[in-house]
């Protein structure tokens, strides 16, 4: 099995909404992705496994439109999942963020994800704050 990671892949809304819905356990949405990143986003990721080339993981890259990129809706398929997709993706995420010129990337995550983000992916732990809207 071969991944293939892009830098601003192409997708379909449907495909990215159906792995959001699997990874994130809810229905499925209809969720304009697209235009949504084009809107909020410096990049994102696409996993695209080489067999059939489906999506099997994605990562969106959202920014301040200045030296911070953050990582939100790391996503991968169940069958892709503990095989190191999930650290491909960020880490293709860490290198588009760093040609576009960020200096920081920054993520946030339940503690379950602790040693993914820390361990697999390289973050360093930092105090943050959050408020529930």
């Amino acid at each position: 099995m071969t991944i293939t990671y892009e830098w601003r892949g192409p997708f379909e809304d449907t495909e990215v909404n159906v792995l959001h819905a699997e990874g994130f356990g809810h229905p499925v949405l209809d969720i304009g992705w697209r235009a949504q990143l084009a809107r909020h986003s410096l990049g994102w990721v696409c996993a695209r496994d080489d067999t059939h080339g489906d999506l099997v993981g994605f990562v969106n890259v959202a920014w301040d439109g200045g030296v911070h990129a953050f990582v939100l809706d790391t996503v991968v398929t169940g069958p892709h999942r503990s095989r190191g997709t999930g650290a491909g993706l960020v880490a293709r995420a860490v290198e588009g963020a760093r040609e576009q010129g960020c200096e920081w990337l920054h993520v946030d995550f339940d503690d379950e994800l602790r040693g993914f983000y820390f361990d697999a992916c390289g973050f360093r732990p930092t105090a943050a704050g959050l408020i529930a809207l």
